[in-house]
């Protein structure tokens, strides 16, 4: 027999999952336990006093002298003589029953075969079957806890569920939408009031329309139309609190993902309920039909007459009466247990509990984007609902993406602290003080506290936005955004499009670029670099550019096949117009000619195989650069005579094997870069460019320097690095006015003696050559210094000492490389 803590520990469940077990659950597992202990009461008293007493049936005698009725006891009940008479009549009257002449082992013979013949089977078993049954019952509703595909859910979403319950971010996080619900109501009536003045409020033609991505009032967003609300002291999170919180938001999030796709736990609670209800009416029918079978007297026909003697005994079963009443009572359970039964399946099936909305939650915590569950995960929730909503509502929390998104501004702040970025902030090449954030959260709050700051970067930043507070920053007028698809409130919009001055985009898609890009009016430069071409070679989806007016810079980076006609929005005032197309071939130029102000003109890697006749149109065109084209003929280049403004020409990186003789109509050229080409030789039409200032045709095949090199008076810099010259023409030295002579990597065996009347020189390059010495009139050159010279040591040694003293010396002249 098992004993009751054997028993009860069938019914034993980790005690966290308490908060799984409505009220029907728990009332029914003591039901169960009362049965357990009916069960062991009953099997106990059975096995210790479960016992029948049987008695033989006499047949009735007609004379109590003569031998009895019964034929069967003609050889055990024998009346024996007497001596007289008178001591018959004593016998016969002192006796109180009849004599059946059977002793104790006969007895006991036949109360065991009685208990088992005469006894019905339900009063033998009964105990027994209380025991299995209740087994089943226990086992039935426990199952969901012990089934591996579901009890490994259960124990995820209890630990999680705990973990979320006890976090210090719950509580924090409640708090907040709190506190800045109420300072909402306060902002909205003294907001208006302290506006800085600098910021418009007006709707004018360059507010963003209702299609714009600005922040608006959401959750524990801030309002568009008040300032920046301080973070109240509340929400200071200890480094351990906010790893711990992150890490929760990181495992609801996946939980979900794992569970919300099936109902398996509902389908197997279902499916135990109605086992036990099918369970208890099976119970309840065979039960109440063996009630009555329970009973102190039974006849026995044990069919031993040829050892007795007796035909026929009369049994009393001792335990009937505690039996039957046992019985009533586990009836009386079971009835109980049954109704639960019947009540949790209407619950099951009243409501949808494969559906879970946290509506009142996101009334109540300000909240709104707390989405509904399905599914098992609203299965579960709706079972905490019966323990304790709180749990619930305090798990909410970390479904939602604006409490994840402040935990993570909170958290950000309180790593980043003002001392931190003020010691992250740089001066770039332009003297100015720039701030590069990368991979943050999100942008901390004390960003917009270095109102010195000139230029800041953010750059893959997925959920930055820009409040009102950067109005403080006074001295900002260049953003890089770097994917990073900013989201900018009213206000702080209204300060970007007075104050920003350039813009730097880069993005994947043509959808990151913020819309409110496109409403910058007072933007002077913008730098988009990212795939603007959509699909089927369809052309791009720029918003148009017809409100950036005094836009004069724009600079496009991506795989354009033609240039974009949103682009001639602001052609008129464009002055400096960039292409970098990556190797896709630019086939169509015609929008280039509607671009009549365009001052300088980039068309970088466009696959271009000559010069662009949409070019010749632009009248103010000033600098020219084709680099890294397919450009193998320049013959074009007549007509760029008819562009009077054009100084600066650059054909570098292409493939052009010959300039042709008609160079020499482009008069008022300054400045030629034809590098990186197939050239093998310089025409002497190139030598009457007498206004030509720079001259770079390093990295060809030129063997030669021509000697009308020297028309060139006014050339400052000339560059024939990587080349197959051999020795140096003398009329390269009436070039007075050089700065920059790069002359490395030829085959150059001597340098002339002429090069001291290069007074200007403060570059000279002569590495890679076939030098022996250097000439000591290098000393001539008063502002040549050793840093400006770059030959091999041992070229330098040759060197006089007095030479070398003057080269070693400092000077504060600065040193130009190039224009």
């Amino acid at each position: 027999m098992f004993t009751l803590a054997e028993v009860a520990s069938l019914n034993d469940i980790q005690p966290t999952y308490r908060i799984l077990k409505p009220w029907w659950d728990v009332f029914m597992d003591y039901l169960a336990v009362v049965m357990l202990m009916v069960a062991i009461f009953a099997g106990t008293m059975q096995l210790t006093k479960d016992q029948v007493v049987c008695l033989p049936v006499l047949q009735s005698t007609v004379n109590s002298k003569a031998q009895p009725g019964t034929s069967g006891n003609a050889d055990f009940t024998t009346y024996q003589p007497t001596e007289s008479g008178q001591e018959l009549k004593k016998e016969q009257k002192d006796s109180s029953g009849r004599r059946t002449n059977l002793d104790f082992q006969q007895y006991v013979f036949i109360n065991q075969m009685c208990y088992h013949l005469a006894l019905p089977w339900y009063s033998k078993y009964f105990p027994y079957l209380v025991l299995i049954h209740t087994i089943i019952l226990i086992v039935s509703s426990n199952f969901w806890f012990k089934y591996p595909k579901t009890c490994s859910k259960i124990e995820h979403f209890v630990s999680i569920l705990g973990k979320c319950f006890e976090s210090p971010w719950t509580t924090k996080a409640l708090s907040e939408t709190a506190c800045e619900d109420s300072e909402e109501n306060k902002q909205r009536l003294t907001g208006a009031q302290s506006l800085p003045k600098y910021v418009s409020t007006s709707s004018d033609e360059g507010s963003p329309s209702a299609s714009t991505p600005m922040i608006t009032k959401s959750g524990f967003k801030f309002s568009a139309d008040k300032p920046m609300i301080e973070v109240p002291s509340v929400t200071i999170l200890d480094k351990k609190d906010g790893e711990q919180a992150k890490a929760l938001f990181e495992k609801v999030r996946k939980f979900r993902a794992h569970v919300e796709d099936s109902d398996l736990i509902y389908k197997l609670y279902v499916g135990q309920t109605v086992i036990k209800t099918v369970k208890f009416i099976f119970i309840l029918c065979y039960t109440a039909n063996f009630v009555n079978t329970i009973s102190f007297e039974h006849i026995c026909n044990p069919k031993v007459e040829h050892l007795i003697g007796y035909t026929q005994f009369e049994c009393t079963h001792n335990m009937a009466y505690m039996l039957k009443k046992l019985l009533i009572s586990y009836i009386s359970l079971i009835c109980v247990y049954g109704f639960i039964c019947l009540y949790t399946l209407f619950w099951l099936f009243r409501i949808p509990l494969k559906e879970y909305s946290f509506e009142k939650v996101r009334e109540e915590s300000s909240f709104s984007d707390i989405p509904d569950v399905k599914n098992d995960f609203a299965f579960l929730l709706h079972m905490v609902d019966q323990y304790d909503q709180l749990y619930s509502k305090r798990f909410g929390v970390f479904l939602s993406e604006v409490s994840e998104n402040k935990l993570r501004e909170i958290s950000l702040n309180h790593e980043w602290t003002f001392e931190k970025l003020r010691q992250h902030v740089s001066r770039n090449a332009q003297e100015k003080q720039e701030l590069h954030l990368f991979m943050l959260s999100g942008v901390p709050d004390a960003v917009f506290d270095l109102t010195d700051l000139d230029v800041l970067k953010l750059e893959l930043i997925p959920e930055a936005k820009i409040p009102p507070k950067i109005s403080q920053m006074t001295n900002l007028q260049e953003l890089h955004l770097c994917h990073c698809p900013v989201k900018v409130e009213q206000t702080a919009f209204s300060f970007l499009r007075d104050h920003l001055r350039c813009l730097h985009v880069k993005f994947t898609d043509v959808a990151e670029i913020p819309a409110w890009v496109y409403l910058l009016k007072n933007l002077r430069e913008l730098y988009l670099v990212g795939n603007l071409n959509s699909e089927n070679n369809k052309m791009i989806g720029l918003e148009s550019l017809r409100e950036l007016r005094h836009l004069k810079i724009l600079h496009v980076k991506s795989n354009l096949t033609k240039i974009p006609p949103n682009i001639t929005d602001v052609a008129p005032h464009l002055t400096k117009l960039v292409i970098h197309n990556d190797g896709t071939k630019l086939v169509v130029l015609n929008s280039l000619k509607k671009m009549t102000n365009v001052a300088e003109l980039e068309l970088q890697n466009c696959e271009l195989e000559r010069i662009p006749h949409a070019i010749f149109s632009l009248s103010n065109l000033q600098e020219l650069d084709l680099k890294s084209n397919s450009i193998r003929t320049i013959e074009e280049i007549i007509s760029f005579q008819h562009l009077k403004r054009l100084t600066c020409l650059k054909l570098w990186h292409n493939k052009i094997v010959e300039i042709p003789s008609s160079i020499s109509h482009v008069r008022n050229l300054e400045s030629l870069y034809l590098s990186n080409n197939k050239l093998e030789s310089l025409p002497p039409a190139l030598f009457s460019l007498q206004k030509l200032r720079c001259l770079d045709v390093s990295y060809n095949s030129i063997a030669l320097i021509p000697e009308d090199i020297g028309c060139l008076q006014n050339l400052q810099h000339f560059y024939i690095t990587g080349n197959k010259v051999k020795s140096l023409p003398k009329e390269l030295f009436k070039c007075v006015k050089l700065r920059t002579l790069s002359l490395g990597q030829n085959s150059i065996t001597s340098i002339p003696d002429k090069i001291g009347k290069l007074l200007q020189l403060t570059y000279l390059e002569l590495k890679g050559n076939c030098l022996d010495r250097l000439p000591a009139t290098l000393g001539q050159c008063l502002l040549l210094r050793k840093s400006g010279l770059v030959v091999e040591d041992h070229l330098f040694d040759t060197l006089p000492l007095e030479v070398k003293e003057v080269l070693n010396q400092d000077t504060n002249i600065p040193f130009a490389n190039g224009i």
